[in-house]
């Protein structure tokens, strides 16, 4: 329930205070200079370019909350076709991204073309102002809505699933973690499930389960870098009896065991390389054989798995087979380490807090100011599972009813700044632009140039970190 409200809170502030980011294409600088003159004063966050692949580069690059767009970009040309077919290409990338158009040339045939196609408005050159900015409004409300409503839903269900673990995140990094969720939970798509040890890629595999219309089966969860390739193949497809020399008895393998349900395969890089071959047949066809028979038996599994390993590098480098990367990764899903999702470190030290002085009868009411402050700055470099072990420990050392800074036992000075190879890109990022705008006493242009950036790409990242 606390992070289903903070969840709401973040939203709510986020959608609040942030501004629009509308991306601006026209070929006429002049048109360009006249929208920025009346966009910018109504809190718009604007980018300006002037072809067509350009704003296809933008969009691969950032995200907007809408789109303003000419439909001819060529001197000359009056048929629309150009804006027409950007039309279809940004909708096949986003097809919930508004996208309003705009041309000198406009007829009903046109707009309704562009409507067809994707648009949510039309504009005709000259345009009335008034008219311009109610259009915009319009659709950029109407998104913001339809995201914050996506949001809720994907985050309702994650948290009300049957039997789903505890599933504690409202930080704007988990945002696309738990939409994917709440996407591909309900089907048998098989999900890759990434990212550093310790962040909670099992908890993420039992969610996934307990959304699956699988939830009723069995989760079966198997550590594959703790297999011995000696036993890995007995462990998942089983073996008879007789099949080697310690084999007394029939034995059920693990795959057999989830049929039904669900197979995670945690640290999956770690599979041998000629096991790989007989785990992608069993994904290909559903069917295998124990170790030591020939009857073939069917399986009917959903294949999660995880790993903190570059998979596709250790495919360039022959350690991992591209073929069973493309079965295991239908979907893949990449959790963001702790040190960059630290809105949730008070609600999950919570979670640990209560869930520890239930188990060990101590009556620990909450956490000193200071304490908080140092997990926040501490860099987590075993990210969740830290957490909770360094919150087990306080409960355990805690001498009040209060955990104290003291009690949490992380070695690292009150207030220092996290080492280098602990902190997120974007964590140096704000340090760059904090460091730059101090040199330049405040001269934002100045701070650009030394930072190599344009002043609009200054003015974002100021505003992304509340600068």
């Amino acid at each position: 329930m606390l992070a289903e409200q903070t969840g709401k809170t973040v939203l709510a502030a986020e959608e609040k205070e942030s501004p629009c980011k509308l991306l601006v294409a026209d070929d006429q600088p002049h048109i360009l200079e006249a929208l920025r003159l009346l966009l910018k004063p109504e809190g718009y966050q604007l980018e300006m370019v002037r072809t067509p692949a350009m704003v296809l580069e933008a969009l691969a690059h950032e995200s907007f909350d809408g789109l303003l767009i000419d439909l001819n970009y060529t001197r000359d040309t009056t048929s629309g076709q150009e804006g027409l077919e950007l039309v279809s290409q940004v909708k096949e990338i986003d097809a919930q991204l508004p996208v309003v158009v705009m041309t000198a040339w406009g007829n009903i045939d046109l707009a309704v073309e562009a409507m067809r196609r994707g648009a949510g408005d039309f504009i005709q050159k000259p345009w009335e102002n008034a008219r311009l900015l109610s259009v915009l409004r319009t659709q950029m409300e109407l998104h913001r809505s339809q995201r914050r409503t996506q949001w809720l839903e994907a985050e309702n269900r994650i948290l009300r699933a049957v039997g789903a673990p505890d599933f504690i995140a409202s930080a704007a990094s988990m945002r696309m973690v738990m939409e994917t969720m709440a996407r591909v939970g309900p089907s048998d798509a098989n999900v890759l499930i990434t990212g550093e040890h310790g962040t909670g890629k099992e908890v993420v595999a039992q969610t996934l389960h307990r959304l699956s219309s699988r939830a009723p089966h069995t989760l079966v969860a198997v550590n594959t870098g703790a297999l011995p390739e000696g036993t890995f193949e007995s462990e998942l497809f089983g073996h008879v009896r007789g099949a080697f020399t310690d084999a007394r008895t029939d034995r059920i393998g693990r795959f057999e065991l989830a049929s039904g349900g669900t197979l995670f395969l945690d640290e999956i890089a770690n599979i041998p390389v000629r096991q790989q071959a007989k785990l992608l047949r069993v994904l290909e066809t559903g069917e295998l054989e124990r170790v030591g028979s020939s009857k073939t038996q069917k399986v009917n599994v959903r294949m999660l798995s995880a790993t903190n390993a570059d998979l596709r590098a250790e495919c360039a480098a022959g350690r991992f087979r591209e073929d069973l990367l493309f079965r295991l990764n239908t979907v893949e899903i990449s959790l963001p380490p702790l040190r960059e999702r630290r809105e949730d470190i008070p609600a999950l030290a919570g979670h640990f807090l209560a869930r520890y002085a239930e188990r060990y009868r101590r009556s620990i009411q909450g956490l000193e100011p200071g304490a908080l402050q140092v997990m926040l700055h501490y860099g987590w470099p075993g990210n969740v599972r830290e957490l909770d072990h360094t919150i087990e420990r306080a409960v355990l050392m805690a001498r009040s009813e209060r955990i104290e800074a003291a009690d949490l036992g992380l070695h690292a000075p009150r207030g220092a700044a996290p080492a280098l190879d602990d902190m997120s890109l974007e964590a140096v990022e704000e340090i760059l632009i904090r460091k730059a705008l101090a040199r330049t006493n405040g001269n934002v242009s100045h701070a650009a140039d030394a930072l190599g950036l344009s002043r609009g790409a200054l003015y974002r990242r100021i505003e992304k970190y509340g600068l």
